[in-house]
């Protein structure tokens, strides 16, 4: 049998939760997650868990958050006067946006908290300081 190695591209399905249990992602209903192992297109804590794997072989793994999205910063928060915000916008808690860096870098980020004098922005990634487990497939290499 065909062994997954480093630099073989492959297809999975997955289905991703928290600690809690919550699904956050899940390939179900959809086409297998197709990439190259190795290539760091998908979070380290899951590439490593797939060279070894036959076809059709179903495992758990857990990425911790160093492997995953990493760790929350509380420097990525950033507070912005309303009046900077544009009107048009309608603010709420879970809104996402995106701001440019000095440099030109688009940085997404997300709305949580607004007051009436200010509005907290958050540039962490949503899954950051977060365990992952991850049930997957290996459905093919391709």
């Amino acid at each position: 049998m065909t062994e997954v190695k480093s630099g073989d591209t492959v297809r999975i399905h997955y289905t991703g939760t928290l600690e809690d249990g919550t699904v956050f992602d899940s390939s179900t209903g959809r086409d297998p997650l197709e990439f190259t192992v190795g290539s760091g297109q998908i979070i380290p804590g899951l590439d490593k868990h797939l060279p070894g794997m036959n076809i059709g072989e179903q495992k758990t793994i857990v990425a911790e958050a160093a492997e995953a999205y990493g760790p929350r910063h509380d420097d990525a928060q950033q507070d912005v006067p309303r009046e900077q915000i544009p009107a048009e916008i309608p603010l709420e808690v879970g809104l996402q946006l995106q701001m440019q860096s000095p440099q030109g870098q688009v940085i997404p980020v997300t709305v949580i908290e607004v007051t009436e004098e200010k509005v907290t922005l958050d540039a962490n990634h949503a899954l950051a300081g977060k365990d992952l487990t991850f049930a997957i497939e290996l459905v093919e290499i391709v």
